[in-house]
């Protein structure tokens, strides 16, 4: 299993010290010692400079991110990093909603009911927004821990048979490190909107009452529509952070267990740091680089205001 000629993995794999080989990706779920790492310079000596960067690594990258040319034709997903992309994809994009319309109902809820203190309340509630996203990552892989805060709570209500270790699951890694980046941005979102909704002109709030309109309506035909701006900034900032999120995923699973929540800039990271391959690396940072941009540009010509 383990080669003895190698010395540095070039897999998406863990460093055998006992056989000192590389063993692959989908047979270190139990390995616990890290692929070793070469100093800073190490690393970069010896790297020519036609494997920095190169036509043929653009021309294969995309291929690669769908495990293989023809799978691309063939609408045939069966590689394991493309579906990992896949699930990432559509998890972010119910965080995505699931964001907006939290941050929407609180903002909401926090214009219209009068709550003693609620300048507290809101500093509580964007306190996540401020924290480092490393000690974010550390202080909820406790909470999600075998014996962490979590599942303590669950055993104290008699409910063991649901207690796991939740970022070790297949099932459940990549959705409750959705549910942190949740945590994260909602308290942006929220403020945003608070911000937002408090220079919506009065005298629209004022017609809108004198018409008969309920706190819902008024939500739909005064508060939503001039929050449009701000909508646009919400999904800009959460679009953009979901896809060149990093620490985060380094921090609670490294992208694992197996590749259930291998990340773009995960798989970045490891193709330049792991595997060696700088160019194929690069390749795919200008290519993630040039998603984005697409990506904001499309929901600023799809939400734009109409002339």
């Amino acid at each position: 299993m383990a080669n003895p000629n190698k010395t540095q993995c070039d897999c998406f794999g863990f460093y055998d010290a006992e056989n000192s080989g590389c063993i692959p990706y989908d047979e270190t779920i139990h390995l616990e010692e890290p692929c070793p790492s070469s100093s800073f310079v190490d690393f970069f000596s010896g790297i020519s400079q036609d494997q920095w960067i190169g036509g043929t690594n653009f021309g294969i990258q995309m291929c690669q991110l769908f495990g293989g040319c023809g799978n691309m034709g063939a609408g045939s997903y069966s590689d394991p990093n493309s579906q990992a992309y896949l699930m990432y994809i559509k998890e972010e994009r119910k965080r995505t909603n699931t964001i907006i319309i939290i941050g929407l109902l609180i903002a909401g809820i926090m214009i219209r009911v009068k709550i003693q203190g609620m300048a507290t309340y809101r500093a509580i509630l964007f306190l996540p927004q401020i924290l480092s996203m490393i000690v974010v990552g550390i202080s909820w892989r406790w909470i999600y821990a075998p014996k962490g805060p979590l599942n303590s709570g669950l055993d104290f209500f008699g409910l063991e048979s649901v207690s796991r270790a939740w970022l070790g699951s297949f099932d459940f890694a990549l959705p409750f490190v959705g549910l942190i980046g949740t945590w994260v941005m909602f308290g942006f979102t929220m403020i945003l909107f608070i911000a937002g909704v408090q220079k919506i002109p009065t005298e629209l709030y004022d017609a809108a009452k004198v018409d008969g309109a309920g706190a819902i309506a008024e939500f739909f035909n005064v508060t939503l529509p001039n929050l449009r701006g701000e909508i646009i900034v919400a999904l800009i900032f959460t679009v953009t952070l979901a896809l060149r999120n990093f620490d985060l995923i380094y921090i609670t699973t490294g992208g694992g267990p197996g590749t259930s929540t291998m990340i773009p800039s995960m798989f970045i990271y490891k193709k330049a740091f792991q595997m060696n391959q700088v160019g194929s690396a690069s390749s795919l940072g200008i290519m993630l680089t040039l998603l984005i941009f697409t990506l904001v540009s499309m929901i600023l010509i799809l939400l734009r205001e109409k002339e």
